[in-house]
């Protein structure tokens, strides 16, 4: 009864952790700021990410997580020890059982050092869990009935696809396309056809504010300012949201082909439980506007976006570990 828990969605732009009863507690960017000279963590989350394009020589912001897997151990223990106490707060007697969300393609290698980093950071027990069926439970989806689901997962780092049923993944997809692939694609385009450029932060407002996964007869408009890569001075250009549909094209084309080949991959009686409940969609990057409408047209299969798709990973996560035993089955690893 006095053990802690705590449900981490460890993401490529962002951590949420989710404690049993409180809910969601944390929200935050997964930057960290570092000093170059001693290697001593200066600043995590939000006041981090302001850090961004911003420090001098002696400070490096940067996010310990590429594409849902740990780049740099160090600065992700780092992380999960400061959101691990952020979120229980006060004097900790017991040390906290933590369950880690992690993408389905995930290797045995960068799951170990998922749970070694959690345990490092003062975890008594650590799980992982495939991020798809978390999301699918997130998302309100039974998953533990003998009906096929299937969930689109699209975060910072990856988009996870998988058909789920009784339970477990069926068929399964993972694509390193999400938000900061689709900030990056934006600020290449902006650079190729306006000759401006323009840092990560503002290539994600422009997403944020116009971007949209297919064109439009009246579309959205925007200022964008930034150094011109001739003269090298300040300029300001209008972008509308056909800009940066012409931009992500290359990633929208590669996310739906992945998601037919797991389609592709699903046995023919979940495929008919597909086609008659729809396709479900979660994660910050979901949000991109067309986006359900560009899956449904490409596969013919009804698409719907959850509710509060950028929570889906952390409830789902906090549900599943305040209910081992249903969802055991489930976990990939514990230490």
């Amino acid at each position: 009864m006095f053990i802690k828990k705590v449900a981490i969605d460890l993401g490529t732009t962002n951590v949420l952790v989710h404690v049993p009863r409180r809910g969601i507690v944390i929200n935050e960017p997964s930057v960290v700021a570092v000093s170059k000279e001693d290697g001593k963590v200066l600043a995590v989350g939000v006041e981090a990410k302001d850090m961004i394009g911003r420090t001098p020589d002696t400070i490096v912001a940067e996010r310990p997580l590429k594409d849902g897997v740990i780049a740099n151990y160090k600065t992700t223990e780092a992380m999960l020890r400061y959101f691990i106490n952020k979120s229980l707060g006060g004097v900790k007697l017991f040390r906290p059982e933590v369950m880690i969300a992690v993408p389905a393609g995930i290797t045995s290698t960068e799951r170990r050092a998922v749970i070694d980093a959690a345990m490092a950071a003062g975890a008594r027990a650590a799980y992982i869990i495939k991020e798809p069926v978390v999301a699918a439970i997130g998302a309100d989806i039974p998953i533990g009935g003998a009906s096929g689901h299937m969930i689109i997962d699209i975060g910072g780092g990856t988009a996870e696809i998988a058909v789920i049923s009784l339970g477990g993944i069926v068929s399964c997809g993972s694509v390193r396309i999400g938000g900061t692939r689709f900030d990056a694609s934006i600020s290449e385009h902006i650079r190729r056809k306006f000759g401006l450029a323009i840092g990560d932060r503002s290539a994600e407002e422009v997403k944020i504010t116009v971007g949209s996964a297919m064109f439009s007869d009246d579309p959205l408009k925007m200022e964008v300012k930034g150094r011109d890569v001739i003269s090298g001075l300040p300029r300001t250009i209008t972008i509308t949201s056909n800009d940066t549909t012409e931009a992500l094209q290359r990633d929208l084309e590669g996310l739906i082909d992945a998601v037919k080949d797991v389609l592709h991959k699903t046995p023919p009686e979940l495929s008919a439980d597909v086609m008659n409940k729809g396709i479900i969609m979660s994660g910050g990057s979901s949000q991109l506007r067309s986006l359900d409408e560009l899956i449904s047209e490409a596969t013919g299969v009804a698409c719907y976006l959850a509710d509060e798709p950028l929570l889906c990973v952390a409830k789902g996560t906090g549900i599943a570990l305040e209910n081992l035993e249903n969802y055991k089955r489930s976990i990939l690893m514990t230490k």
